[in-house]
């Protein structure tokens, strides 16, 4: 359905073309409530996605300070998401990734927001037709962060232990470390995850050590596990900026910011994960990152169990990020008979142990209408330390 959206005496459908404008008419006037901003940007709305969208906001102005210096030239839109709603399901279950990005490519796709920020780890593998994702930010850490209570590692967890978690990716490689672990679903944005570690339905849990790092809350972190013990999801740690094709306004606004290393890398594990019709029903593992000059790439694709794992690795020039990822990617299909899916199999998720929120309502920002689990929907910047 398309919406009428109006200014005075004029109006527009979100979605239709508008008509031709001066560009003194597309700035309007600022008495305008559809016109105060330049540029609108969406996001979903957890504390870790406001935090990276306010450090976008900050980007913006510093490298347009003339255009976007002010503080209501770029307008933060919080959008909800199913994925954020519906917590008591693994993804696997109930769509995928797309369940973080859907509602987004909406907004952006009919013109209610300029562009989208997004956890590039959340982005599906194929972009909606129309949009593009030409920007990543600087990239934070990449490793995924351990926390149990009780302050041991994994190897030194008791048999049967209870693990958090509801990637299959995680679950995989855990299996690998201790086959009589059991993963439960553990679903939500960081603080109603860490909330439901401190009622110890669960022994432990990984989060990425990014959002931890870009949250101030690495205090939390019992240690960090290096590639060789659990192999990172394809772009974590990256933030992506998606925009509209052929909008020149915002391909120059987005382009400023590029961090250039992290889309060499992020683009070499996208092209992996491509090769390999990967998605959150599928364990894939897959970290690029330049070392002297040359890029290093190492992959990892697993059977839910842990039973089998079967890595990869590159090492090639910048300009071949895509083939390299590409190529190893076709490097472990070959190994498993060119059939990758079948190769994964079903994976299951067990459900999440009882808890104090268990049956309450989502409040549509990755957390709970309860209490302490009820997160700000005001959308303001939630104050976190400036991401470097």
């Amino acid at each position: 359905m398309l919406s009428i959206l109006s200014c005075g005496a004029s109006a527009y459908f979100v979605g239709a073309p508008l008509p031709q404008q001066t560009a003194a008419a597309q700035l309007g006037s600022r008495s305008c409530a559809i016109d105060m901003s330049i540029v609108k940007l969406g996001t979903r709305g957890s504390p870790l996605a406001l935090a990276q969208a306010y450090e976008t906001k900050r980007r913006l102005a510093e490298a347009f300070p003339d255009e976007l210096g002010a503080d209501d030239a770029v307008e933060i839109k919080v959008i909800k998401t199913t994925g954020d709603m519906v917590l008591d399901k693994a993804l696997k279950d109930v769509g995928g990734k797309g369940l973080f990005t859907k509602e987004l490519d909406v907004s952006l796709l009919n013109g209610d927001v300029d562009c989208c920020v997004h956890s590039m780890k959340d982005v599906p593998t194929w972009l909606v037709p129309g949009t593009i994702l030409p920007c990543n930010l600087p990239r934070e850490d990449t490793r995924d962060a351990w926390i149990s209570p009780s302050g041991k590692l994994p190897q030194e967890l008791p048999d049967g232990a209870v693990i958090g978690t509801a990637s299959l990716r995680r679950q995989a490689q855990l299996y690998a470390i201790n086959p009589t672990f059991k993963c439960v679903n553990f679903r939500g944005n960081v603080q109603t995850r860490l909330k439901k570690l401190e009622e110890g339905i669960v022994d432990a849990t990984m989060l990425a050590k990014a959002g931890l790092n870009r949250m101030n809350l690495e205090e939390h972190i019992t240690a960090v596990l290096e590639w060789d013990t659990c192999l990172p999801a394809v772009a974590q740690g990256a933030i992506g900026i998606q925009i509209r094709e052929k909008d020149e306004k915002m391909s120059r606004y987005i382009g400023a910011l590029n961090h250039e290393p992290t889309k060499v890398a992020v683009d070499c594990e996208r092209a992996f994960l491509a090769a390999l019709d990967g998605n959150c029903r599928t364990p894939i593992a897959g970290q690029a990152k330049i070392v002297d000059g040359q890029l290093r790439f190492e992959g990892l694709i697993a059977k839910v169990d842990g039973t089998t794992v079967l890595r990869t690795s590159r090492t090639g020039p910048l300009s071949d990020a895509a083939k390299m990822g590409t190529e190893a990617g076709e490097e472990l299909k070959a190994k498993v008979g060119g059939d990758a899916l079948a190769f994964f199999g079903e994976g299951e998720v067990l459900p999440e142990p009882k808890s104090s929120v268990t049956g309450v309502e989502t409040d549509g920002l990755g957390g709970y209408v309860k209490g302490e689990y009820a997160m700000d929907e005001s959308g303001k910047d939630p104050g976190f330390a400036k991401a470097q």
